[in-house]
């Protein structure tokens, strides 16, 4: 996904672009003017195609559309219409959803329209580059590239590295909901955004009203395109106040390195403090309980004063690792002996009590499905629910503990459900992907209809790198990072199908048809061929005359010449264009197939 994102801003020449903004906000430039881009026909296509491939994009707002109901339309009318709505915006009433937390709470959502969506996304698209340059290298929460399992790694760094077992746990009540709207705004502008006009659009973003509540005064609805990174700039201000008590702390004196640094400051009465954020959830380890302690009130004091945000007292406290655990993304860690390292003790990481209970009502809940309906399909999805599990918690260190547990306790659950349909199987019946991943153990296996059970308890430590902080968006040093290994396409022939679309076409269209070229890597689909700026055309599977068709998998790219085959009825005409081109039996196979489609004759 992250590889996706990145190369969709290539598509519409707006690399180099956002490069230069995040440039300019590294060396702290002022923005103003930044409606003009937010609204330009190449930002517009971008943004409708990273909505589309949300899967949000399916679900309706308070006026019932979705991007089905917009994909119809040309080029032409879209960006007329956001256009439009920068011009004079009024945001659509959001539509309020709930949804299930693991606890069994109901966590809010609020549902903008499609066109609010894809407004808001062209809003986006503009500010992450010049906000991702003013962010803490250590807020790994809703930015590119990053994920829980980066933060989870820098959290046993510090424990396991720089010997910091002290830590506070502290809990902000109800972020998203108590947001202070005039306080990320002069947040917005502290950053260097002193654009008025789009102030005033986030005004009225953070102001839309909630179908059936009525109009908030405070918080960032989740479920909106712009929430996240908003609420990143919230607690981008917590993260440096934190940081420059130590770790970016500004002395006067300029020592050769930070460890120099802060063998120095350790003279000092400052106290040594660590932040890692993910989110809305963060930890703060420090050196000694005195300095935690001190902190911690330091911290409650910073939230309730400057950002306007309460914390809960109940589960805001100190922690000794050593004695005690602590929980952090869906896994509890706990400081042990560890003999002859180099400060004596490490980081051990379970998973923890909420994520077990909830992994465990996922599988049941998939083996009830089962029961009902004992087919591939349900099997499958039971080897998705349990392979997601083992996936995300297989960066805990005593992850196959767990699963053995866990394993242990949906036994009998299994046995009482699924007893009169499944049957033995054994480790060959599993499909090629399956063996390679589940390679070496040794445990009963189970089949519904040639379907395999994946074994729940099969998962091995998998251990966390720390993120590259040279990993980014936006610099080209940063992309060969991401990118590294693909296959390119020659940009000066990106650049012109970019710039060029189809009018009174479909954005669908136009959009998928750029897509299915760097799919194929600018080849022919049939004869292979590398294709020119002007050498190629798109076609239809199943002519578009009859199926209205514009979707990815109904298109292919091919030659000019190969096209015209396609098509062609002539005898005499094919005969001359085969000779020219000289495809082989196989190509010409994938020829007939093309042209059985199009209710032509095979070749």
């Amino acid at each position: 996904m992250k590889r996706k994102k990145l190369r969709h801003n290539e598509y519409y020449n707006l690399q180099e672009c956002f490069d230069s903004l995040y440039a300019r906000s590294v060396d702290g430039d002022k923005f103003y003017g930044l409606i003009e881009l937010m609204s330009s026909n190449e930002n517009i296509r971008l943004a409708y195609r990273n909505i589309k491939r949300n899967t949000g994009s399916k679900t309706a707002g308070t006026d019932k559309l979705t991007i089905k109901d917009i994909s119809h339309l040309s080029v032409e009318d879209v960006i007329a219409t956001i256009q439009n709505m920068f011009k004079w915006y009024e945001p659509q009433a959001v539509r309020r959803v709930f949804i299930e937390k693991a606890n069994g709470k109901l966590r809010p959502l609020g549902i903008p329209t499609i066109w609010d969506r894809i407004f808001q996304q062209c809003v986006l698209q503009v500010l992450e580059p010049i906000i991702e340059a003013k962010f803490h290298k250590h807020s790994y929460g809703f930015r590119p590239n990053r994920n829980t399992h980066h933060a989870k790694a820098r959290f046993e760094f510090l424990i396991n590295q720089s010997g910091l077992h002290h830590c506070i746990d502290v809990d902000i009540k109800g972020f998203f909901d108590n947001v202070n709207h005039s306080k990320l705004l002069k947040q917005i502008w502290s950053l260097g955004i002193r654009d008025k006009s789009l102030i005033a659009i986030i005004s009225k973003l953070l102001k839309a009203e909630i179908h059936g509540e009525g109009i908030p005064t405070k918080g960032t609805p989740q479920g909106g395109i712009l929430s996240p990174l908003l609420s990143n700039i919230v607690l981008n201000e917590l993260d440096w106040w934190i940081s420059n008590q130590w770790e970016t702390f500004d002395s006067d004196f300029k020592y050769k390195t930070s460890g120099i640094k802060y063998q120095a400051l350790k003279k000092s009465g400052l106290k040594e403090c660590f932040i890692v954020r993910y989110a809305d959830d963060f930890k703060v380890l420090c050196r000694t309980r005195t300095q935690a302690i001190r902190m911690n009130y330091a911290i409650k004091d910073f939230l309730m004063n400057r950002l306007h945000l309460e914390t809960s007292e109940e589960k805001s406290k100190v922690i000794n690792l050593k004695k005690n655990s602590s929980e952090f993304l869906g896994f509890t860690f706990k400081v042990v002996s560890k003999g002859k390292t180099r400060f004596g003790y490490v980081a051990k990481s379970n998973m923890s009590k909420k994520a077990k209970a909830s992994a465990s009502n996922k599988i049941k809940k998939a083996i009830k499905t089962i029961q009902k309906n004992p087919s591939n399909k349900t099997v499958w999805n039971f080897n998705t629910v349990v392979m997601g599990i083992q996936n995300y918690y297989s960066a805990a260190t005593r992850i196959t503990i767990n699963l053995n547990e866990l394993n242990s306790n949906l036994r009998r659950n299994m046995y009482n459900r699924l007893k009169i349909f499944r049957t033995d199987a054994n480790f060959h019946d599993m499909t090629r992907t399956l063996q390679k991943r589940y390679k070496g153990y040794k445990c009963k296996l189970y089949k519904i209809q040639n379907m395999v059970f994946v074994p729940i308890h099969a998962q091995r430590h998998k251990t966390n790198l720390c993120f590259s902080q040279d990993t980014c968006n936006y610099t080209p040093e940063g992309r060969e990072k991401i990118h590294k290994g693909l296959k390119a396409i020659s940009k000066e022939i990106l650049s012109s199908i970019m710039n060029w679309f189809i009018p009174n076409r479909t954005i669908e269209y136009n959009d998928n048809r750029i897509s299915k070229f760097i799919s194929q890597y600018g080849k022919c689909a049939i004869s292979g061929l590398e294709l020119g700026k002007n050498d190629w055309h798109c076609h239809h599977k199943n002519p578009y005359h009859l199926s209205k068709d514009d979707s990815f998998s109904n298109l292919v790219i091919l030659h000019e010449s190969v096209h015209r085959l396609v098509h062609m009825k002539d005898t005499e005409k094919i005969t001359a264009l085969l000779k020219i081109l000289n495809l082989s039996k196989k190509q010409i196979d994938k020829l007939n197939k093309l042209r059985l489609q199009c209710h032509n004759q095979s070749i």
